[in-house]
């Protein structure tokens, strides 16, 4: 019997991705990394793109797409964009059967036609791939990319480089298209594996590992922009931005409880499940609702749902975030007694909003929950919230989260989701003995339960240790400067 090591090379699209094209990828590294201009020149080029590839021209329509999607952005901000935006749409693509003969191999190769710098995380740390062979970008001395690539040829030099990998022995299989641009590189393997892809008895009766599942994510996209959809987001853009005017100022103008019954005219709405409770008699204190935290609008959906304007505890929001909040906002200090006397402070006035995990997160799992809150009050009200929209996210690590909340109301429709649980019983919180800790643990689980979501013990820090490679502290700029940077984010759209 061999006891050789067996190996495989793949092809990232068309094999372990289901779709060949990465036009889409393109289109996402144009927009994360660079903005709305280059996103639209991409897009008006598609049809030269996709024709140069019809007539036998691909690689210099590759080599187009690289041009347009990077030429003079930072190297730093094409890693940034690879590491917190790309691999969730990746993870969406993969093709589960492909994975799981790819990852029957002992030794694991990925080639792929697109720069290796943007498929290089994914691919190693999500599939466990061992090393990665694609496209190399030339990047100046200032670090900027040139938009040009290193190699002449991509498809020989990628063939060569492989090829140098199993001088020693071939490599046991290859996973990819007969008819892709890297056929000859499968054609040195041993075995040709081809879609689509069955799981043989040998990887059946075999230990198959997992993809890491992407738990944090950035970017702005909801959608993974193909042409279609980037063309539909482009021509949405105008009439979103004036409605998220319109919408803003309801809730800035507008009685609380005439909120719900006029944003439905404009496209929003708020489902409710359980029984909210009632307001807290003048003498007694003030309820803690105990929510998840999905985006910024939590506490203000929740304040329009109950019809009265509820303070929110707040971690790290922009101040601009905070102006244009129509409730009050308490922001806390992360010293914990000072934080501790000024939520004790506020719940003596009234109920109060605090989001436990301290962050957002994006993907169906709950970041650990501070067990603060648990500490101050029996009088414990969890919420789970849950939101859907379609085109932008309201959330970012990397970005500026003072438009976070412009970029919600921009979508056509979004939805949110309130849950009320009832208050937890005296004999789950601490005054029956019980930790702050199970306390926290408690809620976290029965939150998690009504959502169907998972638990973690990831934290605040965690999230912008992965998608920004900071702490996650905002940098508190002047007013003027954060209005500046919201005209000249959205000022393409009005010459």
């Amino acid at each position: 019997m061999d006891s050789s090591p067996s190996s495989v090379v793949s092809e990232l699209e068309g094999a372990l991705l289901k779709d060949p094209d990465p036009f889409a990828y393109f289109m996402l590294v144009a927009f994360e990394a660079s903005g709305l201009v280059r996103f639209a020149l991409l897009l008006l080029l598609w049809p030269l793109i996709r024709l140069m590839e019809m007539t036998g021209m691909g690689e210099a329509g590759l080599k187009l797409m690289i041009f347009v999607a990077v030429a003079g952005v930072r190297e730093s901000e094409i890693e940034s964009v690879a590491r917190a935006v790309l691999p969730k749409f990746y993870m969406d693509d993969l093709d589960m059967e492909a994975w799981k003969v790819f990852s029957s191999y002992d030794k694991r190769v990925v080639v792929t036609k697109t720069p290796r710098i943007f498929v290089e995380r994914f691919v190693k740390e999500h599939l466990r791939a061992d090393e990665v062979v694609g496209t190399e970008l030339a990047v100046n001395r200032f670090g900027l990319a040139t938009g040009f690539v290193k190699s002449q040829n991509i498809t020989t030099d990628i063939h060569e480089r492989v090829s140098n990998m199993f001088e020693d022995e071939p490599p046991s299989a290859g996973l990819g298209s007969p008819s892709s641009v890297f056929a000859s590189v499968l054609s040195v393997c041993t075995e040709q594996i081809y879609p689509p892809f069955i799981t043989n008895q040998r990887q059946d009766n075999s230990v198959v590992l997992r993809p890491l599942p992407v738990i944090f994510h950035d970017g702005r996209l909801v959608k993974l922009p193909t042409p279609s959809t980037a063309l539909l987001i482009i021509l949405w853009m105008p009439l979103g931005i004036l409605l998220a005017v319109i919408r803003i100022s309801i809730g800035l103008i507008l009685p609380m409880w005439a909120i719900p019954y006029v944003s439905r005219l404009f496209g929003g709405k708020v489902l409710v499940k359980g029984k909210p409770p009632r307001p807290a008699a003048p003498a007694n204190a003030g309820v803690l609702f105990v929510c998840t935290h999905r985006t910024l609008m939590d506490p203000v959906v929740l304040s329009t749902v109950l019809g009265r304007r509820i303070p929110a505890v707040t971690y790290s929001i922009s101040r601009l975030s905070e102006i244009l909040s129509p409730i009050p906002t308490v922001r806390l200090t992360r010293i914990r007694h000072v934080d501790a006397e000024k939520i004790k402070r506020e719940l003596s006035h009234g109920d109060l909003v605090v989001c436990p995990e301290g962050t957002t997160c994006r993907e169906p799992f709950l970041l650990r929950f501070s067990g603060l809150f648990a500490e101050l009050t029996d009088r414990i009200v969890p919420v789970a919230m849950n939101y859907r929209v379609g085109f932008f996210h309201a959330t970012t690590a990397r970005g500026w989260k003072g438009l976070d909340p412009i970029f919600f109301f921009m979508n056509p429709r979004p939805v949110y989701e309130v849950t009320f649980l009832n208050q937890l019983p005296t004999e789950a919180t601490c005054s029956s003995g019980k930790s702050p800790h199970d306390v926290a643990n408690y809620v976290q689980r029965i939150l998690a339960a009504t959502l169907g979501f998972e638990c973690t013990n990831f934290t605040r820090k965690d999230k912008y240790r992965v998608l920004a490679g900071n702490d996650g502290t905002v940098s508190y700029t002047s007013l003027v400067d954060q209005l500046k940077m919201v005209v000249s984010t959205f000022k393409p759209f009005f010459h």
